[in-house]
């Protein structure tokens, strides 16, 4: 299984915006083409962090983003979106 710890900070008064849009079509596509998903949670300074994990993450995203259903996904949650950071996660 590999994981990504995925940290997004929103536009200026974007986040509760994303963070339902998020729950509303991101997270149940995401479970509903295989993914686990951890979280989320929004940290005291107002980012949104969680965890997505896949056997191979790389192909299941490129499928995700290149499904119908996600494309169906209109506005895209992710024009609230100001920056984002990823790492990937190593089990030790």
């Amino acid at each position: 299984m590999q994981w990504e710890l995925r940290m997004y900070r929103a536009k200026e008064g974007a986040l509760d915006a994303f963070v339902d849009e998020w729950h509303e079509h991101v997270l149940p596509l995401r479970r509903a083409k295989g993914f686990e998903v951890l979280g989320p949670w929004v940290t005291e300074d107002g980012r949104f962090v969680w965890l997505v994990g896949g056997e191979d993450l790389d192909a299941q995203d490129a499928a995700y983003y290149a499904s119908a259903e996600r494309a169906a996904v209109d506005p895209d949650p992710a024009r609230h979106i100001e920056s984002a950071q990823t790492w990937r996660l190593e089990e030790r």
